[in-house]
């Protein structure tokens, strides 16, 4: 997915009214990001969905995840729309927007958020990564099935790598899974998924 910003000083009132349905969107501190994405960032979101909707039915758990879903950091002027958001339908009659647009504003209400790595990689790994945990959600996953990150955040040699991050006292505790492994997830612990499956989207490069 490529990111690019084509419009500022936005406030989150305006872009929710005029963007809020518009998936390509999100707002990042006032500047409008077209994210772009593109048709393989779209499938490993679509397999990621379609694993977890299985677990949200076998577990008989009160989750869903969003067609369209903007988590918003109420007074600021900042609204991500997650590649995949995971929510808790008991939550959300705490939500001061939720019975007007979809959109959440509370950590408590969000069991999991999944981030697909574009090219404009340090969202996902740092701004992103800091307001997740600012809000205290408790599993934030990065997909980084093209290896786009910094040295930083996934080592070197550079390679595709999927981070977990648990809140764990009010941070986050990150597992790197690189080559293939099975994805542990705090909220779905039975989740039969691993990073090859996700990895083999980036191949063709």
């Amino acid at each position: 997915m490529v990111s690019s910003a084509i419009r500022t000083g936005l406030t989150l009132e305006t872009f929710i009214a005029d963007y809020g349905d518009n998936e390509r969107y999100e707002l990042i501190d006032g500047e409008l990001i077209d994210m772009e994405p593109t048709g393989p960032h779209e499938q490993v979101a679509a397999l990621i969905g379609r694993k977890l909707n299985v677990e949200i039915d076998r577990m008989a758990v009160p989750y869903f995840i969003p067609y369209r879903c903007l988590i918003s950091l109420l007074g600021t002027s900042t609204a991500f729309r997650p590649d995949l958001v995971v929510l808790d339908e008991t939550k959300l009659a705490q939500e001061p927007l939720w019975s007007r647009e979809p959109v959440v504003s509370r950590g408590d209400t969000v069991k999991l958020v999944v981030e697909v790595v574009s090219t404009n990689w340090q969202n996902d790994y740092a701004r992103k990564y800091e307001d997740y945990e600012n809000l205290e959600i408790e599993e934030y996953w990065i997909v980084d099935y093209l290896g786009l990150g910094g040295k930083h955040y996934i080592g070197t040699p550079k390679e595709p790598t999927i981070t977990i991050c648990r809140l764990i006292n009010q941070s986050y505790s990150k597992t790197l899974l690189q080559g293939s492994k099975p994805i542990e997830s705090a909220v779905f612990p039975e989740l039969k998924l691993s990073t090859d499956v996700l990895f083999a989207f980036g191949q063709s490069r």
